[in-house]
């Protein structure tokens, strides 16, 4: 069976490390900056162990992730696999939208970081909410902009903003093993089963920006090379970084001060390995990634909601081009992302995107294993990427109820709300 024939796009093709360098931007962002201490909160010394194990199930997912880009190349990504793989139409719709919702919340969720690292550094002693809501903004409209002028120039940007993050995260890691506890990373008890699921419901979250990496297939020269090389090269280096990332800040700091600075925890643990200076340096490296982050969302955001414009799965207006790469409906959802940016519970969303993030990437096992045969992906490793993604899930639910059951609540929302939009394009399409 032939692969599908897509159009090259017209700007020069990405290089394996553009694209690879697009993943490592998405997930080197609200990852290790914004959800350490979340992760230390639940399972203490070993957070470790949950970027480990949500690590391993990345490499599965985006093993999966990978065969089908490498043979459907396209702008859509992760919606296009939906259509080929799952026979119902109303399905592929639903998951479609859910994936998008997810994406607008993450940029919403990673773009409220920024700002507040952002005002963590410039402002040491405000905590004026229109100083961040400034800065959360600044970023969301400076970023779509890039996206709006070229995707090579997204690719570049990535390219310098990955480099000189990677950089600094380097040197903290590097000063930090030099000064690392060895009692501070002794696990005395294992975490309960429960919340070690959760916590690695939390990190797998901090891998999830991989499959942005599929939105940029359709730029490459030869996705079936390129597609696979980059997906496990930004993946390793991710699991890599954030163990040792994990492995010092935890050696160095108790989980318990970390947790207490939640949303900054990587700037705070620089103080004991780095003084102020240190502090500074890693606070700028921290507003570097999000900032990454927020511009390889916004570039898989843009192009999925392309895509779905030009199938009719989403209004005409989101397929009319405004000037360049922006389209009327990319200016609608870069608003609805602002004002989700300066008013959402940081705990709650990341919560609800972690678990819809699991929802469409178990969505993409299944589809990787109808397509099996035609993609050339191996059934071992599908089945197995698709149990431990199931178990994960399932506690991170459980999880999710035990809590109380309102971040239950919210998801349950996300996912009528996209089932409803599903519906209404599906009845008119007929």
């Amino acid at each position: 069976m032939p692969r599908p024939h897509m159009g090259m796009s017209k700007n020069k093709p990405l290089s394996i490390f553009n694209v690879a360098s697009l993943g490592i931007g998405a997930m080197v962002g609200a990852g290790i900056f914004a959800l350490l201490g979340q992760a230390a909160i639940l399972v203490h010394s070993a957070t470790w162990l949950s970027f480990a194990i949500g690590g391993v199930i990345a490499l599965f997912a985006g093993y999966a992730y990978s065969c089908l880009g490498a043979f459907y190349p396209s702008r859509g990504g992760i919606i296009d696999f939906f259509q080929h793989g799952l026979h119902s139409r109303f399905l592929a719709n639903m998951l479609s939208l859910l994936y998008l919702i997810t994406l607008a919340l993450s940029i919403a969720m990673v773009a409220r970081t920024f700002g507040a690292y952002a005002l963590q550094l410039f402002h040491t002693h405000s905590s004026s909410i229109w100083l961040l809501r400034a800065y959360t903004g600044g970023a969301i409209c400076t970023l779509a902009l890039v996206n709006i002028i070229s995707s090579n120039a997204v690719g570049r940007t990535e390219l310098i903003l990955v480099a000189i993050k990677l950089s600094i995260l380097a040197i903290l890691i590097v000063a930090g093993i030099m000064t690392i506890k060895p009692q501070l990373l002794e696990i005395h008890q294992l975490p309960k089963t429960n919340e070690l699921l959760s916590s690695v419901g939390i990190t797998f979250f901090a891998y999830a920006g991989f499959g942005m990496m599929a939105n940029a297939s359709d730029k490459v020269s030869n996705p079936c090379k390129t597609m696979p090389k980059a997906f496990m090269t930004a993946i390793c280096v991710t699991i890599v970084l954030y163990i040792s990332l994990s492995l010092v800040l935890l050696g160095n700091v108790s989980p318990q001060d970390l947790a207490k600075h939640a949303d900054t925890a990587v700037a705070q643990a620089a103080y004991p390995i780095l003084g102020s200076v240190g502090f500074t340096i890693v606070s700028i490296g921290a507003l570097l990634a999000t900032a990454s982050a927020i511009n390889a969302t916004l570039f898989s955001a843009f192009n999925i909601m392309y895509s779905m414009g030009l199938s009719h799965r989403l209004p005409s207006l989101f397929k009319h081009v405004l000037w360049r790469q922006a389209t009327y409906g990319n200016m609608l959802v870069i608003a609805t992302v602002f004002v989700l940016s300066v008013t959402l519970n940081l705990s709650s969303l990341a919560n609800v995107a972690s678990a819809t993030f699991l929802i469409c990437y178990l969505a993409v096992f299944i589809v990787a294993w109808r397509l099996r045969h035609a993609i050339h992906a191996s059934a071992i490793l599908v089945l197995m990427g698709f149990i431990l993604m199931l178990t994960v899930f399932s506690g991170f639910i459980y999880s999710l109820l035990m809590q109380g059951g309102e971040d239950a609540t919210y998801l349950l929302v996300a996912l009528l709300a996209s089932g409803l939009i599903a519906w209404h394009a599906d009845r008119h399409s007929h």
